[in-house]
């Protein structure tokens, strides 16, 4: 049996704790490993050591930042083929799929190291009589990140490589069912130079999340995940006066107007509904087909969605693998269910599928429901599973209206021909990553990820500008070389 370590001052340190985590094959339903739920006593020690260690990165130059995550990312290019099967192996999704996860992950990596441009500040002479005023960002100090299952590479790479750029030392926290390929990057960044505990890693369950959010010495928070738990860490951070980003759930829409390429459509909401088993926050989970074109798109959709090939992650084959864990699976199917319950019509059931040889994998098959309405709970509700709903709609007004309408703002997009249509629809709707003829909006590494509504809580998204943002404070400095005395005043100073 696998027992998973910490990553603590360079090295893989086994816990102290006598609490673990049983992780499952997805595939097949084998335990195969136990994750640490690490005690207090660990997390304090931890922490000193990173008190320590970031004085001395913080003063480290931003050309030398820049060198070490230049190697870092080279040994990502190097290991590729192996993290991309650390991903498939512990989460479940198809190889393909991870490499291209790991793919985006590493864009941001790329990113990051052009960290002495990005941290260039403002300077302006002469702003008074001899007055000069600048301004420069610095580091926070410890930077913490929670990370989910569904993406085991890519959402801690948005988080480290830009914090450590930024001159911070960053504790990441992964989810306890995929804990190995974060492992690997931090063995990586270490051969890459990054001095000891710069990075550690931390595994537990919400005890650390607790101890993570309390401890007074973590200046800021960053987490991916569901809505419930972005909402509760967002405002429980919020009482230790600490930095968050919280991103949550989602529940993105797909508006297919009548002179839309329907070809071009289809094909896209099949790679963004289905691809990761629908265990994405920026699945397109609802469809909205717009009057005539109703008929010919789902018959269009059950076409290709019934030819997803669906099985074991690294056959080469495969499509779409499995669900992470036996106790998800049950909630998707518990979804379905109530989708039946409450009047969707079921044109594909995924629960009929059975895979000869993998009949005890979290296995669901790309299912699909039509004539969903706005009081479904499907509808309502983040599913995270292969379960699409697709709601009828007469024209693009009732489209709009019900993605403005939804809770939720993380993702959308239209596919149209009409240049009116896509220009509306970028400015009038109120979410924070659209697509115009792309159905998985997500930003480059240069622009920041980041939704709205209850798909965000915090004022920064990842990456990008405003990750520079968040894993800095701006000081702004004001300065007078007049060689004359100042005569004591209580007055505001003023600029003359």
């Amino acid at each position: 049996m696998l027992e998973i370590n910490n990553f603590i001052s360079g090295k893989k340190t086994p816990s102290e704790t006598k609490n673990f985590v049983s992780l499952y094959k997805p595939t097949t339903g084998e335990e195969y490993a136990r994750t640490p739920v690490s005690t207090p006593e660990e997390f304090k020690n931890i922490i000193n050591l990173m008190k320590s260690a970031q004085k001395n990165w913080a003063e480290t130059t931003l050309m030398k930042r820049s060198s070490i995550l230049f190697k870092f990312k080279n040994l990502i290019e190097k290991n590729f083929d192996e993290l991309a099967k650390i991903i498939s192996y512990e989460h479940g999704k198809v190889f393909s799929d991870a490499k291209g996860s790991l793919q985006r992950g590493l864009e941001v990596v790329d990113f990051a190291c052009g960290i002495p441009h990005l941290l260039k500040g403002s300077h302006s002479i002469n702003v008074g009589t001899n007055v000069d005023s600048f301004d420069i960002r610095q580091p926070l100090g410890i930077s913490a990140g929670i990370t989910p299952f569904n993406f085991p590479a890519m959402v801690p790479m948005w988080m480290f490589p830009m914090s450590i750029a930024c001159g911070n030392v960053f504790l990441l926290k992964p989810s306890e069912k995929v804990p190995q390929c974060s492992m690997k990057l931090a063995e990586l960044f270490s051969e890459a130079g990054l001095p000891d505990n710069v990075f550690n890693i931390i595994h537990g369950d919400k005890s650390v999340v607790d101890l993570i959010i309390q401890s007074p010495d973590i200046a800021s928070v960053s987490f991916v995940g569901s809505t419930p738990v972005a909402k509760y860490i967002y405002s429980e951070s919020a009482k230790y006066n600490k930095k968050v980003q919280a991103l949550g759930g989602a529940k993105n829409h797909m508006v297919i107007m009548e002179d839309a390429n329907l070809e071009d459509a289809v094909n896209g909401l099949i790679g963004a509904a289905f691809g990761s088993a629908g265990e994405r926050c920026m699945a397109t989970s609802v469809a909205l087909p717009v009057g005539k074109i109703q008929k010919p798109f789902m018959d269009l959709l059950k076409q290709k969605a019934n030819s997803i090939i669906v099985g074991e992650s690294f056959d080469k084959n495969s499509e779409m693998g499995p669900l992470i864990t036996k106790e998800h699976k049950t909630k998707i199917l518990t979804y379905i269910e109530t989708g039946i319950s409450e009047g969707a019509l079921l044109e594909l059931d995924g629960r009929k599928l059975s895979l000869k040889g993998f009949e005890n994998g979290n296995f669901v098959g790309p299912t699909i429901f039509n004539n969903v309405t706005k009081d479904m709970t499907i509808y309502k509700e983040e599913i995270f599973g292969p379960v699409l709903s697709v709601v009828n709609v007469e024209n693009y007004k009732q489209a709009i209206d019900l993605v403005n309408a939804h809770e939720f703002g993380n993702g959308t997009s239209v596919y149209t021909s009409s240049g009116n249509i896509a220009r509306d629809f970028t400015n009038n709707v109120k979410i924070g990553m659209v697509g115009i003829n792309i159905p998985i909006p997500v930003p480059m590494a240069f622009y920041s990820f980041g939704g709205w509504k209850n798909s965000i809580f915090g004022s920064n998204g990842m990456h990008g500008e405003e990750g520079i943002n968040f894993y800095t404070r701006r000081k702004t400095i004001t300065s007078k070389w007049s060689g004359t005395n100042i005569d004591p005043s209580l007055t505001m100073p003023t600029i003359k």
